[in-house]
């Protein structure tokens, strides 16, 4: 595996989780029993990133874990997501803080398929089909704006 792979695998596999520690911290403020489900489909779509990204791992090395959000910036988000929702737990407020984390996200991941074309091609798929489901979650999000 090339280094640009691992380095892909890895951004991929930290946005999956960052997107589920996200997700895991709002729902908690949902009282829209819709929008909790909403969340919860979310939530898997990006467990389901994070395992792929695990099994690509799993086939080409042994001696490194694919990258995880650290401690700190589960700690930051879970502070962040505290202190915006203090005064405002409305739906559009949750869901404006999950779709300006998710455009990072595919801002990232087009810069990543951009400059990366040499990329693996079951990396590319990867990249691709995260790139994919983050817009399609932004969409989804909006209705809740």
């Amino acid at each position: 595996m090339m280094s640009n792979d691992l380095n892909v695998l890895d951004e991929v596999n930290k946005g999956a989780t960052m997107g589920m520690d996200a997700i895991e911290f709002i729902v908690k403020k949902v009282g829209d029993e819709d929008f909790k489900k909403t969340l919860d489909i979310e939530y898997n779509k990006y467990k389901d990133i994070s395992r792929r990204a695990n099994n690509i791992y799993d086939e080409y090395t042994y001696e490194k874990e694919p990258h995880e959000t650290s401690a700190m910036n589960k700690v930051m988000t879970w502070w962040g997501v505290q202190m915006k929702t203090m005064n405002d737990k409305s739906n559009s407020n949750l869901s404006e803080m999950l779709m300006t984390g998710t455009n990072m996200g595919i801002i990232e991941g087009r810069r990543l398929l951009n400059q990366n074309p040499e990329i693996n091609e079951e990396i590319h798929t990867l990249l691709g089909d995260f790139v994919k489901m983050q817009e399609d979650s932004v969409e989804t999000l909006k209705r809740y704006l």
